[in-house]
């Protein structure tokens, strides 16, 4: 097997052991604390990548840097009220919802992603019927995942201009510094701040792991490996998150999902590999 392959699939499995630690962290911090901690962490470690990044790059670091707080912001807040598995298949459905932004600057759906989409519908669905929904907990989830998307379509657009890793640096140091001051603007009405040591203490281990293994360590390997991977590769490895996600909430936090829950959730891994699959072309006659 390709090594490039292989390193994308380690960093998939790691960020699938993100989310039951972020359950856990969740029960004595805030989604606001978790992020604004977490990166934290992760820009002290990258720091120096973005001290030397030229102006352009630190403006547009701002830009993906908010939107891609919201995410990670909404994502926490969600685990703080369903469990870790259903959280990382809703969040999986931001690949679906990239095309569908499309359509705001004249893009088009073909029948393979509202197929898609109607497949990835179905599985919420059933997952649901299981596990009775909780609607903050799948807003907020479903919020991080059309925030994601957003970040996806910006990305695109913007990471042209960039040396690859200055713009990473810079989004993550942005990240930080607005989750403070998210944070610090929370505690105007939550008075919080003064327990945030006592509370942060349980959850440092997971913590400095989000920073710096899932976050700055991963950040640079997906980097790394994806240059020779295509992208309609590199998602359909990148599906695999919630499966692994699913795995290390069994395995961490002992979560489990009922018949429902788990043809649900093969449902929305389906439907983001059928949104990114490249169905081959007929081939041409051989030459005689």
């Amino acid at each position: 097997m390709n090594l490039n392959i292989v390193l994308l699939l380690l960093v998939t499995l790691v960020w699938g052991t993100t989310f039951p630690l972020l359950k856990s962290a969740s029960s004595t911090l805030t989604g606001v604390e978790i992020s604004a901690l977490r990166f934290f962490v992760a820009g002290l470690c990258i720091l120096p990548f973005a001290i030397k990044a030229p102006r352009q790059t630190w403006r547009d670091g701002a830009i993906l840097g908010a939107v891609a707080l919201l995410s990670y912001v909404t994502q926490a807040f969600g685990l703080e009220h369903i469990s870790s598995n259903r959280s990382a298949f809703i969040t999986s459905l931001n690949v679906l919802m990239v095309p569908f932004l499309g359509l705001l600057t004249g893009g088009r759906l073909s029948l393979q992603i509202l197929a898609a989409a109607a497949l990835a519908c179905a599985g919420i669905g059933l997952m649901s019927w299981e596990a009775g929904g909780n609607w903050l907990g799948d807003g907020a989830t479903l919020l991080c995942a059309l925030a994601y998307a957003i970040y996806v379509v910006l990305l695109s657009r913007r990471a042209g201009s960039h040396q690859p890793r200055s713009l990473a640096a810079t989004q993550i140091v942005f990240m930080a510094v607005f989750g403070g001051a998210w944070m610090l603007v929370s505690d105007l009405s939550s008075n919080t701040l003064a327990t945030l040591p006592a509370r942060a203490m349980p959850a440092l281990l997971p913590i400095a792991y989000l920073g710096l293994i899932a976050t700055a360590g991963m950040l640079f390997l997906q980097a790394y490996a994806q240059r020779e991977v295509s992208a309609d590769k590199a998602a359909v490895i990148y599906a695999m998150e919630p499966v692994f996600a699913a795995l290390f909430g069994w395995v961490l936090l002992g979560e489990t999902l009922g018949a429902n829950g788990a043809i649900g959730g093969a449902m929305v891994v389906a439907a983001v590999i059928l949104s990114e699959w490249r169905f081959a072309q007929s081939a041409s006659p051989a030459a005689s």
